[in-house]
């Protein structure tokens, strides 16, 4: 498939013969971080989140830009819309997916980080929280909380009335309070933390593994039926290093750590013999690992390597 980025050029720039791109490309082009942002988080995947660029752009290119009163609304409303779309539609394909789904894992540049609300939305915790919501729900959540659309703007984007999206606003918003991590770590102890976790894990020492651990630490990982991963969520600081432990002794490759940011927050990409075997991201709260999402398909690899740009 061509890119959003082809489709876009492909009308050139405008007739007078400068280079300058046409006003449908030129206002594509300033909201793409924005929109390929809200379909991530609204599908959790990358691959799916550029299809609904693709779909935005093909429809986008058609309207009568003198009737657009907002061209940053309008763009969204029209990701919206294809994004609830396949969202329902992968709704249906997670039902047959083989052991926990994680979201594919983004290498994201510093800028995420420092921008804290944007950070914890696109987190893998957060996510998570996120598939527990209808689709209208998710969508109506990100594009309030995150993005901060007025509520008759989201109404259009997802046939709601304006009082509906209210109620659906507040729902969604009380059921990700319950369900959200507790708090903010700054840049400096989430370092801390995982350069302490990478050099348990690196020395295979049983007990600072488990002194950087939450009692209550959940570990996931999702290897897609294609890599062996854990069948169900792992509870407990003690079950947690044991797992670790016991697959520490049997990996019998040349393991290496990196740290990396991913997802707006701290991670490890982990080769094995020189060759990326995953990505370990990291929860951290209260100076300790509160979440371990380790993401080892293969499929959702591809973006692990090259940072991907994000913005609101």
């Amino acid at each position: 498939m061509a890119s959003v980025a082809d489709h876009a050029g492909g009308r050139g720039g405008d007739r007078s013969g400068n280079d300058r791109p046409d006003p449908a490309t030129e206002a594509f082009v300033t909201h793409r971080n924005l929109l390929f942002t809200v379909a991530y988080e609204m599908l959790g995947s990358a691959a799916d989140a550029e299809d609904v660029l693709q779909e935005t752009w093909l429809r986008w290119a058609d309207v009568d830009l003198g009737t657009v009163l907002d061209q940053r609304a309008y763009l969204v409303k029209i990701a919206t819309r294809q994004a609830l779309t396949r969202l329902r539609a992968l709704g249906r394909r997670k039902e047959s997916y083989v052991g926990p789904w994680l979201p594919e894992p983004l290498l994201t540049s510093p800028d995420v980080a420092e921008d804290v609300e944007l950070a914890e939305s696109v987190s893998m915790a957060m996510l998570l929280v996120l598939e527990t919501l209808t689709p209208t729900e998710r969508a109506v959540f990100v594009l309030r909380e995150v993005f901060d659309l007025a509520y008759d703007e989201i109404a259009e984007a997802v046939d709601k009335s304006p009082a509906a999206v209210r109620q659906i606003a507040h729902r969604a918003r009380a059921h990700v309070a319950a369900r959200r991590p507790r708090g903010v770590v700054s840049p400096a102890e989430t370092r801390g933390v995982l350069e302490a976790f990478q050099r348990a894990v690196e020395t295979g020492d049983l007990q600072n593994l488990l002194d950087i651990l939450a009692p209550d630490v959940v570990a996931l990982s999702d290897g897609g039926g294609i890599k062996q991963a854990l069948l169900r969520p792992i509870v407990g600081a003690d079950r947690v290093a044991r797992v670790f432990a016991a697959g520490l002794n049997k990996v019998g490759a040349e393991m290496s750590l990196k740290p990396v940011q991913v997802n707006g927050g701290p991670a490890l990409l982990v080769r094995l013999n020189g060759e990326i075997d995953g990505v370990m991201a990291v929860r951290v709260e209260d100076g300790l690992v509160t979440g371990l999402y380790y993401v080892r398909n293969p499929e959702k690899l591809s973006r692990v390597e090259q940072e991907t740009a994000m913005g609101r």
